[in-house]
């Protein structure tokens, strides 16, 4: 399926990235179209009415606020549109892609190498349902999609999409309390990023809090150190964090 992204930032890279496909893209004047298009082959495209002509699917990468616009210059040319934007719903789509089948995907940019994970939200009637299957398979090539109600696609944002920025400051500070502690900050971030990989793993086969009690002894020094990450506030932080991007 040849896609074709309007907008080239840091999602739309990832996604081309993760595909390893050449590309049509296009972007405002910025240069990341051509260097994106140099990347991987493909075409830096001047017009998003020709992007829309050329591609069987039409992802929008660009500025929320460009929607109309963009929507206007592709008018009648766009054949299927997977939507990135933020806050903008399925209803806004439809309005501005009149008769145009519509989706919606939240993707986090560990897409990049193959290890995204995808809000899927999409319409359901059953003229788009051959459309939809193609569309997630094209998805599943650069991660795991996860069907989502359009009404809890920004919370899966705030839980998948915002996650590699979060896992990055969560290392930082381990690596940092290490580094504090004496050790090497490389040692430490081997050590940190391994174990947050296995513990990844473990959890797919059982619960959080299992889990938790078979590291963790009656007053050991893993019950400690859980004990000071509850007193420094954690589960209030995440919750906090929770309410500032889905209320964003």
């Amino acid at each position: 399926m040849q896609v074709g992204f309007i907008g080239a930032g840091n999602m739309a890279r990832a996604l081309a990235r993760g595909w390893g496909d050449p590309v049509l893209c296009t972007d405002s004047g910025s240069g990341r179209a051509r260097a994106l298009a140099d990347e991987l082959g493909g075409e830096a495209l001047t017009s998003n009415h020709e992007l829309a002509e050329r591609a069987e699917l039409v992802i929008l990468a660009h500025a929320p606020a460009q929607l109309a616009e963009v929507a206007w210059e592709a008018a009648g040319a766009a054949k299927a549109v997977v939507s990135l934007l933020a806050s903008t719903g399925l209803a806004d789509l439809r309005s501005s892609y009149p008769g145009v089948p519509v989706f919606r995907i939240e993707p986090n940019t560990a897409v990049q190498v193959r290890r995204g994970v995808l809000a899927f939200a999409a319409p359901d009637g059953p003229e788009d349902a051959a459309l939809r299957e193609r569309v997630r398979e094209l998805f599943a090539r650069v991660g795991t999609v996860v069907d989502v109600p359009e009404r809890l696609i920004e919370v899966a944002g705030a839980c998948s999409g915002v996650g590699p920025a979060y896992w990055a400051l969560v290392v930082e500070a381990w690596v940092d309390a290490a580094v504090e502690a004496g050790m090497p900050a490389a040692m430490a971030t081997a050590l940190v990023t391994e174990t947050m990989a296995g513990s990844a793993e473990l959890m797919r086969t059982r619960d959080t809090l299992a889990m938790r009690r078979e590291v963790a002894g009656p007053g050991g020094a893993t019950a400690r150190g859980l004990a000071a990450l509850e007193r420094g506030g954690v589960r209030a932080a995440f919750a906090s964090a929770m309410d500032e991007v889905v209320g964003a």
